[in-house]
């Protein structure tokens, strides 16, 4: 009895331990500037692989290590952002054409068409429905077909 409950104390302390310095959490954020240069490694000296050049775009964090993290976008681009490039998820792409309506209810005004590729940038989310801007439009839609993080 005593060997089973040293060893499941064992195991329990490995899987505390591997959990603690496996991969990063995967999780959303979205690019702070205009440009952003993502690259081969986690190092300012690392060879710059491609340069991003859409502001809010949403990317999802794979890896981290020390001040860079990992991304990919929803093209499966993949490479290494400094923190400082980065801020908290605030934004999606639709994965689909959707409605935007005035409120958060299909039997809203309609206000647009949105296109399947296009970025939005979230200001709340609510009951299956996102408030959101893009462009010169202002309005709620469906949060489901998305690309990013829902708030």
């Amino acid at each position: 009895m005593q060997i089973k409950k040293k060893l499941c104390t064992c195991i329990l302390f490995l899987l505390i331990l591997l959990t603690k310095f496996s991969n990063a959490e995967e999780k959303f954020l979205s690019l702070k500037k205009d440009k952003v240069n993502v690259r081969y490694n986690p190092s300012f000296e690392s060879e710059i692989k491609y340069i991003y050049k859409k502001k809010n775009l949403p990317v999802k964090q794979i890896d981290e290590k020390e001040n860079f993290k990992r991304i990919i976008d929803l093209k499966n681009n993949s490479g290494w952002i400094h923190v400082s490039q980065l801020k908290k998820a605030n934004s999606i792409i639709v994965l689909e054409d959707k409605i935007l309506f005035k409120k958060a209810s299909t039997f809203s005004k309609p206000i647009a068409r949105l296109e399947k590729g296009r970025l939005l940038v979230i200001k709340k989310c609510e009951d299956g429905w996102c408030n959101i801007e893009t462009d010169n439009y202002n309005g709620w839609i469906k949060a489901d077909n998305v690309w990013g993080a829902i708030k």
